[in-house]
């Protein structure tokens, strides 16, 4: 069941998105050549826990961290650790917080250091990608229609898109309905009306988008060993349009 959210309760989300993207934030600004990803995760947790919320993550079905950290190869999930990051990675760093009894979930993917133009072209496809699919947050479309324009982007750039996972509904759960593939054809599903909440995040593969799970039972990689990047936003459908909820002041559209 999808659940609309009233005007308090969108306000609401506002704030925890707000703390969800002052994390995700955090954690960006402290990204070079040499930190670990434990240091990364200790400072959004920092942040949210000094904002009186609680990290979205840690504990969800035994999650042991408060980010996903994944690095190159790892689409989602990877696991916070004394893995240091490396000149030329690219990491993809997923954030969510919990502020007022909802949840707010964000992520981006970012170059460590300098990186390939290959890889350069594909964190601006990601991020176009996830552009594309909130523009298509308007109430009276229909939920593929997020679905095809992320695809259809992707494609545009000659990237594929991970079917494996996929977007979702977001408030007082992280995970609400309805599931949103990151592919398909447009003008099916539900139509999207003012008080839906969504976590858009496509997962654009530079090679084939089949993917496969670590021993750790979290980490999920590229099948065919290719990069890959990862975002996301929690988008509000409005009457006016797509309002996202994980913006810090001076974010600019792609």
């Amino acid at each position: 069941m999808i659940i609309i959210k009233s005007e308090r309760e969108l306000e609401k989300m506002r704030v925890a998105g707000r703390l969800a993207a002052r994390a995700l934030r955090r954690v960006v600004s402290a990204v070079r050549p040499g930190v670990t990803t434990e240091e990364l995760d200790e400072k959004a947790e920092q942040c949210i826990n000094n904002a009186g919320g609680l990290p979205s993550f840690k504990g969800y079905r035994g999650f042991p961290a408060t980010i996903c950290a994944s690095i190159d190869s790892e689409v989602v999930h990877g696991i916070p650790g004394s893995r240091q990051l490396k000149q030329g990675n690219i990491l993809s760093v997923d954030v969510g917080a919990i502020l007022g009894g909802f949840h707010g979930d964000n992520a981006t993917s970012v170059a460590v250091g300098r990186v390939s133009e290959k890889a350069s072209d594909l964190l601006r496809a990601g991020e176009a990608a996830l552009w594309a699919g909130i523009e298509q947050a308007e109430p009276g479309n229909r939920l593929s229609d997020i679905s095809h324009a992320v695809e259809a982007c992707a494609r545009e750039h000659g990237y594929s898109v991970v079917r494996d996972y996929a977007g979702h509904g977001i408030g007082r759960d992280m995970h609400e309905d309805p599931s949103i593939p990151n592919y398909g054809a447009p003008g099916r599903g539900p139509e999207l009306q003012p008080g839906m909440v969504l976590a858009i995040e496509p997962m654009l593969n530079q090679g084939d988008y089949r993917v496969r799970t670590d021993d750790d039972g979290w980490t999920v990689r590229t099948m065919d060993g290719g990069l890959s990047v990862h975002f996301e936003h929690t988008v509000a459908v409005t009457e006016s349009g797509p309002e996202v909820l994980t913006r810090c002041a001076g974010d600019e559209e792609e």
